[in-house]
This record gives C-alpha cells, sequence and structure tokens, in this order.
C-alpha cells in the first residue's frame, strides 16, 4: 500500500463520514478534515455540488491523485534508467 492509496482511503472516509449525523465533528472526523480538506478545498472552487447536493470534488480529487502519483512515478522510473 503506498501514500497515494492511504490518502485515498482517507478521502473517502471522510466522505463516508458526511452521511453519519455529528459524525464530522468526532475526533477522527475533526482529524480527516483537518487533512483532507485543504486538498479538497481546491477543487470545490472549481467543480460546484449538483444540485446543491451531490459534491463530485472527492472523485475528480481522488482521480487527480492518482493521475500525479502515476506520473511522479513514471518521471522518477525514467531518471532512475538514465543512470
Amino acid at each position: 500500500m503506498n501514500l497515494q492509496s492511504i490518502y485515498s482511503f482517507m478521502i473517502i472516509g471522510y466522505v463516508l463520514l458526511s452521511w453519519l449525523p455529528n459524525a464530522r465533528e468526532s475526533f477522527i472526523g475533526v482529524w480527516l478534515g483537518k487533512l483532507v480538506e485543504p486538498y479538497l478545498g481546491i477543487f470545490r472552487r472549481f467543480i460546484p455540488p449538483i444540485g446543491g447536493m451531490l459534491d463530485l470534488s472527492p472523485i475528480i480529487a481522488i482521480f487527480a491523485l492518482r493521475f500525479i502519483a502515476f506520473g511522479v512515478i513514471a518521471v522518477l522510473e525514467f531518471i532512475l534508467n538514465m543512470f
């Protein structure tokens, strides 16, 4: 399991907490919010909720995270193969 997978699971956990009443105010909810909200906030600025309720920004954020992680891995492999 790599850092990208762990952070993706943290985003999913944070989203699932939003379905439970007062779960985001719990210790785990606050902790996850401090770690995940800065990253999700980037996407929420550009992707408004659909119908005022459905927030697709976590899905786009996870796709972007995976895309970035694969890009970094490809660049590092390219650099390592040069030597």
